[in-house]
């Protein structure tokens, strides 16, 4: 039997509808189609977990407890499967001790490199690491930041002390330690603290140790020193042995709170005597806070005969951030900051520096952030794990990163029960002509708005300098649509997630955050219509609303509502199975009798949202949220579909669907809204961006879309470049301007997306 294709025959995994097919081995192969088709449960959810289950299996049981567990996809076989590298979306973490350094594996490389040449010696690597007792700051343990007061929080300087200018409880007028400020005789209490002399704010906020001159009667005798608010505070509060806590104040204690950076090590994350050794005058803090570029030249110059192999190593790691797209980063910047895309980037580098072939690398949309030019980088890493003998599987929406596919697969023809099925097989060439809706957005002329919307007013930003940002002042027009354009790092988010919410309160940020909730959580709670639906079954069955909640009476007593039952085996994998008393239905006998229309509480959440439409015809509440879900593409969802299986863009779009009734005169902020959309659901995007703004709001959207960019009234382009070399204003205006503007990256990019077809 010939091995160079991956079998796959009766897939049926979720959606999926008893499909076959072929992949070839040691190709680039794209999953095409519109969201919900069946793309991630024919790649993650069967090939992927078939491969990764096979693999654990050949562990040893007490080490496959310890690993991720797998079940057995549904389908009739799956064959000539390879070891899988998954590089999804997930965040690498949002641990304050896990870096870009650390998780690229250069950070340690560096300390190798400093405990071999740097001078002076100190110690071996671990001593370089700031998770390391001998190499963390005493003062943050190695955090790099601390908890310092906000001065401006803790008071209200157009009051006086006796008019209560200290905002906090425990120090305000009336608490017990409010006479050694206005007793203390330092200054007057009823003087406003805005008029304070320099010298009064020192002694109010940092004297320590004072013995007062001359204090006045109410000046509590058992103290002997004057101690100022900010010195009494942190040991009060902040001090490691402190005793004291925030308590039934915490609320106010948060408020003041600011994590600020460490006045010890200031920032470095290092005590003193790491900060001692040096190669070439820097120290390894120094290294870790330079970009990419800057620390690749400064490696770049160590000559010394005891580094070769070192140099060789951080200098082809540091070449490959670039490569991706990452150059902007610094090796000291949290994981916990970074993006979905900037995450599976920082994996992808991992992975690149392996000599592993044969192996089946599966990727979820990794052109997710970055701007067209970088998407060509992006593919270039492609064709490397291709061409060093692996097979290369990837979700993908972008035309630049299907283009360069070797064999593609487009999955439908539409989203959930109207999906599963694969509606093509083949080259590029081919999938043009092949009429599916991938292939028809390929054909289409590509124009700007024929139109563009004149405003009514605009928003100033003003003087921005957060993170990058280059004193940036720009305006932004009321009453249209704006795109804020610019390569990964060049400042977009920073303007317009950062600056632009607080110069401007009440926007309305629409993010792709996750959505809070436990994993009983789904749609119909998270949206509101839940409580409603309840009700309507109550009402129709004279009995109480909490029979119909699985969480509650309702639930099944067995798998409490869950709908499952978990055996943990011990050394063994656990075994999930289907709960055999409601089988999976999660909740009771008595409560399933019960019906509204004709269906019960379980049938009623497995309809789609198309399908929920005209049942709930009847209750206006219920049909206007279906309604707007339906608007912004979610028709193929259940109103029971868990919180947990939603995608970035699904929580988006329903986080938009909940805004989509607002009243006139918002500001509407969306953070690349196309995230995990096909070309055909941009569209439908495009259009409730049309109706939002044609309502009276404006929307200001961060995207690389070139769809979303064409169709913009307004474009501001930042750059030119990432990180130092970006953060200023390179453009604005029309998209058409754009496209003529000879030193914008989007509008070279903007006119070769023109002339595609």
């Amino acid at each position: 039997m010939r091995k160079d294709h991956i079998i796959i025959k009766g897939a049926r995994e979720h959606n999926l509808k008893n499909i076959s097919l072929r992949i070839p081995k040691n190709r680039i192969t794209v999953f095409t189609g519109v969201s919900g088709s069946g793309k991630s449960s024919l790649v993650f959810d069967t090939i992927a977990a078939e491969s990764q289950r096979q693999l654990n299996e050949t562990f040893p049981s007490f080490i496959r407890h310890r690993l991720p567990h797998y079940g057995q996809p549904e389908a009739d076989e799956l064959s000539n499967l390879s070891p899988a590298v998954i590089i999804d979306q997930k965040p690498i973490g949002s641990n304050a001790r896990s870096t870009v350094g650390t998780a690229t594996d250069i950070f340690t490389l560096l300390r190798l490199l400093f405990s071999r040449i740097g001078e002076p010696f100190i110690g071996y690597s671990d001593v370089f690491s700031f998770n390391h007792p001998n190499g963390m700051c005493p003062e943050c343990d190695g955090l790099g930041k601390v908890a310092v007061l906000d001065t401006d929080l803790f008071f209200d300087t157009a009051k006086s002390l006796n008019e209560g200018a200290i905002l906090f409880p425990t120090f305000a007028k009336g608490s017990w330690r409010f006479s050694r400020y206005a007793c203390s005789n330092l200054f007057d209490p009823d003087k406003k603290l805005e008029d304070y002399s320099e010298e009064e704010w020192q002694l109010l906020l940092y004297a320590d140790g004072l013995k007062l001159p001359d204090p006045l009667p109410c000046w509590p005798p058992s103290q002997k020193f004057y101690e100022g608010i900010v010195p009494r505070f942190k040991r009060s509060y902040l001090a490691k042995d402190s005793k004291e806590l925030a308590g039934k104040h915490k609320a106010d204690f948060e408020k003041v709170l600011t994590r600020g950076e460490c006045p010890v090590c200031k920032g470095s994350r290092l005590n003193e005597k790491v900060r001692s050794c040096r190669i070439g005058g820097y120290h390894i803090a120094d290294c870790a806070a330079m970009e990419i570029p800057a620390l690749e030249a400064f490696i770049g110059t160590i000559t010394d005969a005891r580094a070769v192999t070192m140099v060789k190593a951080i200098e082809e790691r540091l070449h490959q951030m670039s490569a991706i797209g990452l150059h902007y980063l610094t090796l000291d910047r949290d994981t916990g900051s970074l993006s979905g895309g900037e995450s599976q980037r920082i994996k992808m580098v991992r992975h690149l520096g392996s000599s592993l072939s044969d192996m089946t690398y599966i990727l979820d949309e990794p052109s997710i952030g970055l701007h067209p030019r970088d998407v060509h980088q992006l593919n270039q890493l492609l064709f490397q794990l291709r061409d060093k003998g692996n097979t290369v599987l990837v979700v993908e929406h972008d035309p630049d990163v299907i283009a360069i596919a070797d064999h593609i697969v487009d999955m439908g023809p539409g989203a959930g029960t109207a999906g599963g099925k694969i509606v093509f097989e083949g080259p590029l060439e081919e999938l043009k002509a092949a009429g599916t809706l991938t292939g028809q957005c390929w054909s289409r002329k590509r124009t700007f708005r024929p139109r563009n919307r004149v405003a009514t007013g605009s928003f100033v930003v003003k003087n921005a300098r957060l993170h990058n940002l280059q004193n940036v002042t720009v305006s932004i027009p009321k009453g249209v649509m704006t795109v804020v354009t610019g390569v990964a790092g060049s400042g977009k988010s920073s303007l317009i997630n950062g600056v632009l919410p607080k110069q401007v309160p009440g926007a309305v940020r629409i993010s792709q955050s996750a959505i809070a909730g436990s994993k009983r959580s789904h749609m119909a709670t998270y949206t509101g219509i839940f409580d409603e639906i309840r009700r309507l079954f109550a009402k129709a069955n004279k009995t109480r609303a909490s029979l119909f909640s699985s969480n509650s009476e309702g639930g099944c007593k067995v798998c409490r509502g869950i709908g499952e039952i978990t055996l943990d085996l011990a050394f063994m994998d656990p075994i999930t199975t289907i709960c055999e008393e409601c089988g999976g239905k999660r909740y009771t006998a008595e409560t399933l009798r019960y019906r509204y229309e004709g269906k019960n509480i379980y049938e009623a959440l497995h309809q789609t949202v198309d399908e929920a439409i005209p049942f709930f015809s009847a209750s206006g509440n219920i049909h206007g949220m279906l309604e707007r879900l339906r608007n912004v593409g979610l028709g193929y969802l259940t109103l029971g579909q868990p919180l947990s299986t939603l995608s970035g863009g699904e929580r988006q779009r329903i986080k938009l669907a909940m805004r989509l009734d607002a009243t006139e005169n918002q500001l509407f902020i969306m953070d690349e809204p196309t995230t995990g959309l096909h070309m055909s659901d941009v569209d439908r995007l495009l259009d409730i961006f049309a109706r939002i703004v044609d309502n009276g709001n404006t929307l200001v959207v961060v995207e690389h879309n070139l769809d979303v960019i064409a169709q913009a009234d307004h474009i501001i382009d930042m750059g030119p470049g990432a990180g130092r070399e970006g953060g200023t204003v390179v453009f604005t205006g029309t998209p058409g301007d754009l496209a003529d503007h000879p030193a914008s990256q989007t509008g070279k990019f903007l006119r070769k997306y023109l002339s595609r077809r």
